[in-house]
């Protein structure tokens, strides 16, 4: 995965890339959480800590329903193949 941050003019953006693939239920997680929550440089030490306390259980949050919902879509899409006739195929699907 490539990771590019960068800052034009006051606006800040960062660029994440995969490879062979798309993005890891991890990699959205880590988007989502640093979209959210930002911590400042200034920020002193004791509530820095507390803040990346925080930001790493809402990770951890954030990943399990990630998680969640990537079965629950699988398991909707096994569900729809399935009553289309192709059982196989959502067998398969399912596996995966």
């Amino acid at each position: 995965m490539l990771n590019l941050k960068g800052e034009v003019a006051e606006i800040q953006f960062n660029v994440v890339t995969s490879e062979k693939g798309g993005h890891s239920p991890d990699a959205i997680a880590e988007l989502c959480v640093n979209r959210l929550i930002s911590i400042s440089e200034k920020a002193p030490p004791e509530i820095r800590m507390q803040a990346e306390a925080y930001r790493d259980h809402m990770l951890k949050i954030v990943r399990q329903y990630i998680k969640m919902a990537m079965q629950e879509d699988r398991a909707t899409m096994c569900a729809q193949i399935r009553d289309a006739g192709f059982h196989d195929l959502a067998d398969q699907l399912r596996r995966l």
